[in-house]
Parts: C-alpha cells; sequence; structure tokens
C-alpha cells in the first residue's frame, strides 16, 4: 500500500474497540508516524471528552501532537495542539436560538411518529451542534457505539411494522421536511439505530482540516486516505456517517472500510474488514 502524508479516521470501531476500551495500543501505532511528519486527523461524531477519556495528548509528545488533528461532534469542533494542549481553530456552533430549533425538529419528528405510527424515540439533546434520536430504544449497544451487524435489519423490520414505508429514506425525508417548516436546512444521519440531525457533518471536519493541511503542510488531497468502519449503505442511495467524509475536496483520496457488515459502499471505498486490527496494522506499515 502507498504511503500517506495526511490519514484521518474514525476512532470508535476504527482505531479503538470503544469509548472505554484502552487506546495504549492504537496510540503506539500513531506514535512513530506523528514523529516522521505524517498528519493523522481522528473524525468522529463525539466530543474531545470521549476521545481517550479527554486526555490524548498525554500519549505523545509535544512534537508529535504538533501533526495531530481532531474533527468533532459532526463538524461542530476542529482542534490542533499548541505546546501540547488542543486548541479549536475553527468551529461550526449554532447559536442559541438556532440550537432551540433544532431541539424542536427533532421534537416534531419524535412526535409524529408517535402520533402517526406509535412508534417510540427517545432524543439526546445534549449534544452541541445536533440531535440524536433514538429509533431502538430497546436495542442497547453498551460502549461499543458503533453500527452492529443485525441493527439494519433489525430497524427495517420494526419501521415496517409499525406501517412506515420507505424505510430509512422516509426518516431521513421527515427531517428534511420538518427543518423546511422551521426555515433550516438541516443535516440527517443514520447509522440505524440513531437518526441524528444537526446543521453539519463530518463532510465539514475533513474539508476543514483537509484546507489547512493544505495550506500549511504542502499536502495534496491525493496524498490522503480516510479509514472508517461506518460507510455501507443503509438503504439505496443512503450509506453511514463514515460516507461523509468523501467531498469534492477530499475525492482525490483513498477511502477504506474495515467494517465486516455485509452491505454495499459508496464506489470508491474499498472493503477490508477485519475492523481495528486491519487499521492499526495499516498504521504499523506506513513507518
Amino acid at each position: 500500500m502507498k504511503k500517506y502524508k495526511a490519514i484521518f479516521f474514525d476512532w470508535d470501531g476504527t482505531a479503538v474497540l470503544s469509548r472505554r476500551a484502552p487506546v495504549d495500543e492504537a496510540a503506539e501505532a500513531m506514535r512513530p508516524l506523528l514523529s516522521a511528519g505524517t498528519k493523522l486527523a481522528v473524525i468522529s461524531g463525539t466530543t474531545i471528552e470521549n476521545i481517550a477519556g479527554g486526555q490524548i495528548e498525554k500519549y505523545f509528545t509535544k512534537g508529535q501532537l504538533k501533526n495531530l488533528y481532531l474533527g468533532l461532534g459532526r463538524g461542530a469542533y476542529n482542534y490542533a495542539f499548541e505546546d501540547g494542549r488542543p486548541y479549536i481553530f475553527e468551529s461550526v456552533i449554532p447559536s442559541k436560538e438556532l440550537a432551540l430549533d433544532i431541539h424542536r425538529i427533532c421534537f416534531d419528528i419524535h412526535m409524529e411518529l408517535k402520533e402517526k405510527y406509535d412508534y417510540d424515540t427517545d432524543i439526546v439533546f445534549s449534544r452541541p451542534n445536533y440531535c440524536k434520536i433514538d429509533l431502538m430504544v430497546s436495542n442497547v449497544r453498551g460502549d461499543q457505539l458503533f453500527m452492529q451487524e443485525n441493527e439494519l435489519d433489525s430497524l427495517k423490520q420494526e419501521l415496517k411494522r409499525h406501517g412506515i414505508e420507505g424505510g430509512m429514506d422516509s426518516l431521513i425525508k421527515l427531517a428534511k421536511e420538518k427543518g423546511k417548516e422551521h426555515q433550516i436546512e438541516v443535516v440527517p444521519t443514520c447509522d440505524a439505530k440513531y437518526l441524528e440531525v444537526g446543521i453539519s457533518s463530518k463532510s465539514d471536519n475533513v474539508n476543514t482540516i483537509l484546507s489547512k493541511l493544505i495550506k500549511e503542510s504542502d499536502i495534496r488531497p491525493s496524498e490522503c486516505s480516510y479509514w472508517g468502519d461506518e460507510y455501507v449503505g443503509l438503504e439505496n442511495g443512503i450509506y453511514g456517517s463514515d460516507s461523509f467524509m468523501f467531498t469534492e475536496a477530499t475525492a482525490d483520496g483513498d477511502f477504506f472500510d474495515v467494517s465486516d457488515v455485509a452491505g454495499e459502499r459508496p464506489e470508491g471505498v474499498k472493503v477490508l474488514g477485519g475492523g481495528i486490527r486491519t487499521f492499526l496494522d495499516f498504521l504499523l506499515t506506513q513507518r
């Protein structure tokens, strides 16, 4: 496999098994690359508190941290490191008024699903720029927060049982319709268990960090790779959250999926399987 000057990757399910799992092996694989000047960018929907317990900087030297970036919160926060500490160099955080509108949009979705289809959902309101609508409230992921292999079929069966035609596509359309009612263009994504509705996505993270790298490090888009475990197609034309790393700006890069879940991927994504072992072994070959 060719050598890359920048590697963008999901965290949960790609670099580590879960948010609470030890990160030592991932950090060990990352250190030589950071020391050599390879740019590494963690792209995740979570916040910095959930990346290595909010202390990822303690695993690296100040020099290594100069080559590490974090794109978190579905586009909300983009971090670099200075003097060994993370700082936000660009963010997409809604005003309080806009955040409340996003909450209302998600509550409208919740109410329509309950009123029309007697379909129960829960909502997580505490994210900085989006809400998570739990579509399978009885299904508990535990520490492994990434999509599980049987969830997609379970969701489809549950939607059908409640008379919701069109599957996940209908949920994405419903979210956009509710957004228009509030005059907001929302960016909904779905990983089977959760419908996430906000104003940005992983696309904003990768575009922002890539732009910084091109400007400051003379890195070309073709010298980058993008790794994740949630590229799989959920329905026709609807793909997992990692597919949002594919943008007009990143299109010349190489895209890899380490998930073993069967299904269609976006064109150009190479399916490797093997989970975190595949990704960490890849990092070791990049030394």
